[in-house]
């Protein structure tokens, strides 16, 4: 009987996920990630396992090694730069994520953390528990332009609530042009530098790739509006933390919401910490019940055919 390990920290044992995977023949074994994990640890986890659905598990070169029985794994969402494919294509193993699985909970909380940065939410309920009673105005978000750093399932998504809002829309993406969903033209693609010098608010939902880590650096940062602001719910190292430290520190942007960091969870030595105007959330983008449910369903189905040699959302 093949041997499948669960590590996404909401799925639990006996939950209907448990018993998709256990109906279809399989032995299932959970150990929750939850915060850091040492790579021994995961080594341990992984051993006499065929099978893998985790979440955001560093699944390096040396712990596929280590893992000789391993022949699948498979990402519980979108992102999977936490695996190193091309140690697992080469040790011929299966990788897949869930494309869109969780679009509609990113872009929903996206315009959150819009509205959260321009009415000053989070600085209004903090003032308010201090003991003090914050009057300072903020911004409407509609007339504005958000500028979209990609333009996968979740940026997409975007595009509708931010029209409701009366926002304008640019995108830069490297998707070409015949294969875009453009909305009906309610989308207006522009170069990177463009949409940076444009844009009241840039949302990053690009992927974690050589090409887009470090993306948003201090000449990013210079290009932007003084007033503009930054969301990223996509992956903390699209953004030199630093530099957007110094940019916000200095003026040379208004502000930055971030779902995501570089390290997770946000180590003290970070530079994002204790900067006015950089907001920093726990990773809960995609983390909805609804989206939670949908991935852990879907995952569990892609990994029960990937073991049959069924994939449908290989990476590899």
């Amino acid at each position: 009987m093949a041997r499948v390990l669960i590590t996404t920290d909401y799925l639990r044992p006996g939950d209907e996920v448990d018993e998709y995977v256990r109906s279809a023949g399989l032995e299932t074994r959970h150990a929750p990630m939850s915060g850091r994990r040492d790579p021994e640890e995961l080594v341990a986890a992984l051993a006499g396992i065929d099978a893998a659905l985790v979440a955001n598990e560093p699944l390096t070169a040396d712990v596929l090694t280590r893992a000789p029985r391993l022949r699948v794994v498979v990402r519980t969402g979108v992102g999977y730069d936490s695996v190193d494919v091309e140690a697992a294509t080469r040790l011929g193993i299966s990788v897949s994520n869930l494309p869109g699985i969780n679009a509609n909970a990113v872009a929903e909380y996206t315009l959150g953390l819009l509205l959260a940065q321009a009415r000053r939410l989070v600085d209004s309920a903090t003032g308010v528990r201090a003991g003090g009673w914050p009057r300072e105005d903020g911004h409407e978000l509609r007339g504005a332009t958000l500028g979209l750093v990609g333009y996968g399932a979740a940026a997409r998504a975007v595009v509708p609530l931010a029209h409701a809002f009366g926002m304008h829309v640019v995108c830069t993406t490297g998707v070409p042009a015949h294969q875009r969903e453009d909305g009906n033209g309610s989308v207006r693609f522009v170069p990177f530098p463009e949409l940076l010098a444009t844009s009241d608010y840039v949302s990053i939902h690009t992927a974690l790739t050589d090409r887009t880590q470090g993306m948003f650096d201090a000449s990013a940062f210079a290009r932007m509006k003084t007033t503009a602001v930054l969301v990223n719910t996509a992956r903390g190292a699209i953004v030199d933390e630093q530099a957007l430290a110094d940019a916000v520190r200095t003026g040379g942007i208004g502000g930055a919401a971030l779902d995501v960091v570089t390290e997770e969870p946000l180590p003290s030595h970070s530079p994002l910490r204790g900067v006015g105007g950089i907001t920093v959330y726990s990773h809960l983008a995609g983390q909805t019940a609804e989206a939670r449910r949908a991935g852990g369903l879907a995952g569990a189905a892609e990994l029960v055919a990937a073991l049959r040699g069924q994939a449908r959302f290989t990476v590899n």
